[in-house]
């Protein structure tokens, strides 16, 4: 007896919604956004090219974007580290995971997180920001500092705009060194980085004696 094919379902709104947006991400992590198309979006979702603008009536720009924001809410997330344990262990297991998106979207990660594109707007760029604030304030949160003054709060923003320029030219370096000395090479970064902002601000000097003492 042949086997009942399996019953067929339609997807709802948030479902195929997110089949699209899972696609695009797909090829953003291997192209450029200038390089993809709607119908590389259909083809790639397995639907027509209307039902793609049904989702997305603005076109190209405007699955960008949204694919833009699922990508941040990623990385967003890289960060929700528990405060559990000593800072630099935990600041390792954020990086790892935020080196492990980088790896798996591969040169999509300058197209969608860094800029450099056509497409680019002010609303992109928006995104891509609220991503390194939100990186920041999860950094500050796991200091216990709840009112940074200008050193530290600059010295947190300078680290994490490191570790984007250092991921980038990691890809560009064929992923070399490995993925888990890059980790503690930017782990060592930051204590180097608090350490020379501790000789200019008391505020920072006592949270390095902090590290240290936890070390």
């Amino acid at each position: 007896m042949t086997p009942a094919a399996p019953a067929y379902r339609r997807l709802s709104v948030e479902e195929r919604r997110t089949q699209l947006l899972n696609a695009a991400l797909t090829l953003f992590a291997h192209h450029t956004p200038e390089d993809v198309s709607l119908d590389d979006v259909a083809e790639a979702a397995g639907v027509s090219r209307p039902l793609v603008y049904r989702y997305f009536p603005g076109g190209k720009q405007q699955l960008y974007e949204a694919a833009l924001r699922s990508a941040a809410e990623e990385l967003r997330h890289c960060f929700d580290e528990p405060r559990d344990g000593p800072l630099l262990p935990r600041l390792a297991r954020a990086l790892d995971r935020y080196l492990t998106f980088v790896d798996e979207h591969d040169t999509g990660f300058s197209a969608l997180l860094q800029g450099g594109s056509v497409v680019e707007t002010s609303r992109t760029t928006a995104i891509v920001d609220g991503v390194r604030r939100a990186a920041a304030e999860h950094i500050l949160s796991h200091l216990d500092v709840t009112d940074p003054g200008r050193h530290l709060r600059m010295t947190v923003r300078m680290w994490i705009t490191a570790v984007e320029a250092a991921s980038l030219i990691w890809l560009d370096e064929g992923k070399q060194p490995p993925r888990d000395d890059l980790r503690d090479w930017l782990v060592e970064q930051f204590e180097a980085t608090l350490a020379v902002t501790a000789a200019r601000d008391p505020q920072t000097a006592a949270l390095a004696q902090q590290l240290t003492a936890d070390e």
